[in-house]
């Protein structure tokens, strides 16, 4: 289709497919009937469920403060919508507009949004998966299974990597009294996401919570008995650890399989995209018909040297769903680009974590704000020279001033005067984030070959 008359017949006649039914997916459909779609919409979901939210899973669910089948997410407007639940996209053919489900059917398409997302890196070694007590934390399923585990006390529970996922599931442990090792192994908690110099905070915060918190320690073998039931976990460093939970908690990878062959440009680090969320193909020419959000986008971003950036934000999902619905039905001169700022937060161990920006790109840290002994600050982190990321433990008032701050690349260290301005004498410090050749927990970051070192830009966001 091309012209205005092609473009105002897709939005009353034409046949637009999601394939993902999860957060991003809901709501891009909510957004092209919002604005205007009335043509056939399918969205196609390879869990039975509908669209439900995942952050409480790792938090209000284990707790047992909410049950996993009350998580829906809430319908902001009707769809008039063909769900296609409980059946996986198996491939795609980019010729003739076609999705392949894995039960045998084809559904055609005039435009498509690939929403697939990510799912639970699984134990490595197939067998000791499959050990009774061995489970992984991503699906409302996934959350059911393991609170029911949670809530008849085990011995002691092995959490296996100290991401935000694992930290949270440590978290709810020891509020549950359940006595809980963590095996992380980097040098500290959350060390891929926010750098060792946070991290050691949020050691010492798992350790005065009662932990037992092990770094630098990888978990080597899990042992069952006779009858498939964990037992014992084995170590890196020689040691064994009598358990009967784990829960593994390796980071994520991106739902980009079924699209091999496709002639997509997709792949282990996600489906390439451009700032208005057209998927590449394999030879980097921008598609028209097939776009990305959520989790399994990288899509460059302006405020961070055009650099790919994908990211497991929540907010990132909705923004960037968003932005490519829009386009999907808009003519060149009415789109726009996906340009939010990440976001993110985590509650654990009585603490309240927030981020703005991308601090793992971060080369700098400096305390701005507060005390990293009293676990109550500022952090914000400092790239070339400027200003590219600020997290906060139980102090978030000041990430809204440092968001302005990363939107018009304010100069790093920042210099401004307040009552609340660091203390004299303190400067920046690396920021100790692993080799980034090494895998990490965090949200990853690929760079795209192109980085301006010298670039200043002014963000005016979107309103309404």
């Amino acid at each position: 289709m091309s012209g205005d008359g092609a473009l105002e017949r897709l939005r009353r006649e034409g046949r637009i497919v999601i394939v993902g039914a999860s957060l991003a997916g809901l709501r891009a459909a909510e957004t092209l009937r919002k604005e205007g779609f009335t043509g056939s919409l399918t969205l196609i979901g390879d869990e039975p469920h509908e669209p439900y939210d995942r952050p409480p899973l790792s938090k209000q669910v284990l707790l047992g403060h909410a049950s996993a089948d009350r998580t829906e997410l809430p319908r902001m407007r009707g769809l008039d919508a063909d769900w296609r639940l409980g059946v996986a996209a198996a491939g795609l053919d980019m010729a003739d507009r076609r999705v392949r489900l894995a039960d045998g059917d084809e559904v055609e398409y005039d435009r498509l949004l690939i929403t697939t997302g990510v799912r639970a890196r699984p134990w490595p070694h197939p067998a000791e998966a499959e050990l009774d007590g061995v489970f992984v934390l991503r699906t409302r399923d996934d959350a059911a299974r393991l609170q029911r585990r949670l809530a008849a006390s085990p011995r002691r529970v092995l959490v296996i990597g100290a991401g935000f996922t694992g930290s949270e599931i440590a978290s709810a442990c020891r509020e549950r009294g359940l006595p809980v090792t963590v095996a992380e192994r980097g040098a500290a908690p959350l060390v891929g996401a926010l750098g060792g110099v946070i991290g050691q905070v949020a050691a010492e915060l798992q350790r005065a919570h009662g932990v037992d918190l092990r770094c630098g320690i990888m978990v080597t073998g899990l042992e069952g008995d006779s009858a498939g039931r964990l037992r014992r976990a084995h170590l890196s460093d020689g040691t064994t650890l009598d358990t009967d939970v784990a829960v593994v908690s390796l980071g994520a990878t991106r739902n980009t399989e079924w699209l091999a062959g496709s002639g997509l440009g997709a792949g282990p680090r996600g489906i390439a995209c451009d700032a208005g969320c057209r998927a590449f193909d394999v030879r980097g020419i921008v598609t028209d018909d097939v776009f990305v959000a959520g989790d399994v986008a990288r899509s460059p971003h302006a405020i961070f040297g055009y650099q790919f950036l994908s990211l497991e934000h929540w907010g990132n999902a909705v923004a960037q769903a968003a932005t490519a619905a829009h386009n999907m039905i808009s003519s060149s001169s009415e789109r726009r680009p996906h340009l939010w700022v990440p976001a993110f937060w985590s509650s654990q161990f009585g603490v309240n974590i927030k981020s703005v920006g991308v601090p793992s790109l971060g080369e700098e840290v400096i305390v701005a704000q507060g005390s990293l002994a009293e676990r109550r600050f500022t952090g914000v982190y400092g790239y070339q020279d400027r200003v590219i990321a600020a997290v906060s433990f139980d102090q978030t008032k000041w990430l809204e001033f440092y968001q302005r701050q990363i939107e018009t690349a304010a100069p790093f260290p920042p210099e401004y005067s307040s009552v609340n301005r660091r203390p004299e004498g303190l400067r920046p410090v690396p920021a100790d984030f692993p080799d980034p050749s090494l895998p990490t927990h965090g949200p990853s970051v690929t760079v795209s070959g192109y980085s301006p070192t010298d670039q200043r830009i002014t963000f005016t966001p979107a309103r309404g």
